[in-house]
């Protein structure tokens, strides 16, 4: 680890830069990945997805309202 400390510190400061948006770069890549998986086995368990389905509940009828107040403005001899 010593070697490659030093290497880097003889290198310019143009490429130490360089090396350090690349690795950040890659980073930020792993996280990303690691997160998607994870959220994808989250997604897939059946506890999670009862309790999703409970929380939206009150949104998917906002939504249904909504819809429905909608459809009566554009088209009032329906409703």
């Amino acid at each position: 680890m010593k070697k490659i400390i030093h290497h880097l510190r003889r290198q310019s400061e143009e490429t130490r830069t360089h090396l350090l948006h690349v690795l950040t770069v890659v980073a930020g890549i792993f996280l990303a990945l690691l997160w998607i998986y994870s959220l994808g086995a989250n997604f897939t368990n059946p506890d999670t997805q009862a309790k999703l389905g409970n929380d939206l509940k009150p949104l998917s009828a906002l939504k249904d309202n909504l819809v429905r107040g909608y459809n009566s403005f554009s088209d009032p001899n329906n409703y």
